[in-house]
């Protein structure tokens, strides 16, 4: 059984810098440019290959999403911890913010659109979470 965490407790983070969605086919290799960005995410399955990766990185891909920031929920999280992302992403859908999200091993990322960055902050803000800029 997960542990349940109070979500209050959280803290999010506002990124600095804009973000770039790519999407390749899957037999694309990874660009090389692309590993100099401050945040990297890189998922290839049979369908795709998704890199997200610094806007101001120039990427030939096949399609792209421009113009996302990022929102990191400060960690490391626990694996046991549950709910985390389900309960961040349905405070934002219930203010019609869409999100984009990353896990990693000790945290998760959420993107959302950067024309949605202040409504997203106030909407969690309101919510109750710590949520701090740069």
């Amino acid at each position: 059984m997960g542990i349940v965490v109070d979500m209050k407790q959280l803290t999010l983070k506002v990124l600095e810098g804009h973000y770039t969605i790519h999407r390749f086919s899957p037999q694309s290799g990874i660009p090389v440019e692309v590993l100099d960005s401050s945040l990297l995410s890189i998922t290839k399955t049979e369908d795709e290959l998704s890199i997200v990766c610094d806007a101001s990185i120039a990427v030939s891909s096949d399609t792209q999403e421009c113009d996302w920031s990022c929102l990191k929920v400060l960690g490391p999280l626990d694996f046991a911890l549950t709910g985390i992302l389900a309960t961040l992403s349905s405070a934002l859908a219930e203010a019609a913010i869409s999100i984009f999200a990353i896990s990693t091993y000790e945290t998760d990322y959420i993107l959302i659109k950067t024309e949605k960055l202040e409504l997203a902050v106030s909407t969690l803000d309101e919510k109750g979470y710590d949520v701090l800029l740069f």
